[in-house]
C-alpha cells in the first residue's frame, strides 16, 4: 500500500468550513498545477479541472472541499463565544473538543459546557444539544473583539496519524475524495481519454450540495461521477443488515443514498469495471445522507447518467474519522479505470 500519506494529511488538516474553503481551493491549485488542459472557476468558488477527451462527450467528477465547521454569531460580555453548525453535528461529539476559530488571525478555543458537577440530576440525564456549548478561547473579551466578529468561520483542530493499515482524522468527510480527484489526475497525466474529464473540487455540499448543482448547471455532463465518504458501521453490536460497509472491504460502489438512486447502468458499469481491474469492491445503500451525486444527475438539461464511488469511514462527523488506505487506493484506481473505459460500455436504456 502506497498512498501518499503526507498529501492526505495536509489535506485533511486545512481549514475549510462550507462558505470558507480558500485554504483548501488554495492547495488544490498548488496540486493540480500542469495535471489538467484548464482551470476553471465560477462564482460560487468550485474549481473544474479540465482534461480535455478525444470525443464530444463530457463527464463530471466532484469532490468537496467543505469541511463540517460553525460560524459565530455572538461575543458576550465576558468573550465567550455562541455559534451556529455548519453541517450536521451529533451535539456529543462537540464535548471536550478544541477548535480554531478564523477571525483576523486564528485563535485556538474549546468547546466549553456546564460541568457535570454543577448539573441537576434533571440535567445529567438529558442528551446534550448544540446550545449547551460555547467557545472559550482563553481571551479577556477586549482580546477576542479584536481578532473575533460575528461571521467568524470556526473548524475543529485534529491532526492526522495512521493506526494500523487506516488513517484517522477530521475532514476525512470529504478530504479523502479531494486526494482521490488529484491522485488520479496525476495518473491520467499523459494519458488519451475518450471523453472529456471535468474534475470539480466543489463548495458548500455539506450544507446542502449547493456547489455541485452549479457546477452541473455549467457542464451539463452526460456522466457523472460523485466522491465521497460513506458510513461504515462495523462496529460492536452493529447487525449485519445495518452495516452499509466495513473498512478494509474495498471501494463501496454506491447502489442509493437518500437524495440519490444512482443510475443502474452506471452501478453496473462500476462493478464491471472494478472486476475486470482486480479491483475490490462492494455494494452500498446509504439510507440517510446525501452526496454531490445528487446534484451532479439532476442539475442539469435532461440529467447525467450519474453514480458515485464511496469510501467506506468509521465515525463519520467526527474528528476521529477512519480510512483503509487500500479502500482509497481502490477508489483512485476505480476513478481512473472508469474515466478511460467509460467509452467502452453499452449505455443504451433499452
Amino acid at each position: 500500500m502506497s498512498i501518499n500519506v503526507a498529501l492526505l494529511k495536509e489535506i485533511t488538516e486545512v481549514a475549510g468550513a462550507p462558505g470558507f474553503e480558500e485554504r483548501v481551493r488554495a492547495l488544490v491549485l498548488r496540486e493540480i498545477k500542469g495535471l489538467c488542459d484548464e482551470i476553471r472557476f465560477d462564482n460560487m468558488g468550485n474549481v473544474n479541472a479540465v482534461v480535455r477527451g478525444q470525443k464530444d462527450k463530457q463527464i463530471m467528477v466532484a469532490a468537496h472541499m467543505d469541511e463540517i465547521g460553525f460560524i459565530v454569531t455572538h461575543i458576550d460580555k465576558n468573550g465567550f463565544l455562541k455559534f451556529h453548525p455548519l453541517g450536521g453535528f451529533d451535539p456529543k461529539t462537540l464535548t471536550a473538543q478544541r477548535v480554531i476559530v478564523h477571525g483576523k488571525k486564528d485563535l485556538v478555543g474549546v468547546m466549553g459546557s456546564k460541568p457535570i458537577h454543577v448539573m441537576s440530576a434533571e440535567e445529567r440525564n438529558h442528551p446534550a444539544k448544540i446550545s449547551d456549548f460555547f467557545i472559550d478561547l482563553g481571551l479577556p473579551v477586549k482580546e477576542v473583539q479584536k481578532w473575533v466578529e460575528v461571521g467568524s468561520p470556526v473548524t475543529r483542530q485534529r491532526e492526522l496519524i495512521e493506526m494500523g493499515n487506516c488513517v484517522n482524522a477530521k475532514s476525512l468527510d470529504n478530504r479523502v475524495s479531494v486526494f482521490i480527484l488529484i491522485e488520479a489526475l496525476k495518473k491520467l497525466k499523459g494519458k488519451k481519454i475518450p471523453y472529456t474529464l471535468n474534475a470539480v473540487f466543489t463548495v458548500q455540499e455539506e450544507v446542502g450540495i449547493r456547489g455541485a448543482n452549479v457546477s452541473a448547471l455549467e457542464i451539463n455532463p452526460d456522466f457523472g461521477i460523485g466522491l465521497d465518504t460513506t458510513i461504515a458501521y462495523d462496529l460492536p453490536g452493529a447487525p449485519e443488515h445495518e452495516k452499509i460497509t466495513s473498512l478494509g472491504k474495498g471501494v463501496a460502489v454506491k447502489i442509493m443514498d437518500s437524495s440519490t438512486i444512482c443510475d443502474t447502468r452506471m452501478v453496473k458499469f462500476m462493478k464491471k469495471t472494478a472486476d475486470k481491474n482486480k479491483i475490490t469492491w462492494q455494494p452500498e445503500i446509504l439510507t440517510g445522507g446525501g452526496t454531490d451525486t445528487a446534484g451532479i444527475q439532476r442539475m442539469n438539461a435532461g440529467g447525467s447518467i450519474a453514480g458515485c464511488i464511496s469510501i467506506p469511514t468509521r465515525n463519520i462527523h467526527q474528528v476521529i474519522e477512519m480510512c483503509d488506505k487500500d479502500d482509497i487506493e481502490g477508489a483512485i484506481n476505480l476513478l481512473v479505470a472508469c474515466v478511460k473505459e467509460i467509452d467502452t460500455y453499452n449505455w443504451k436504456l433499452v
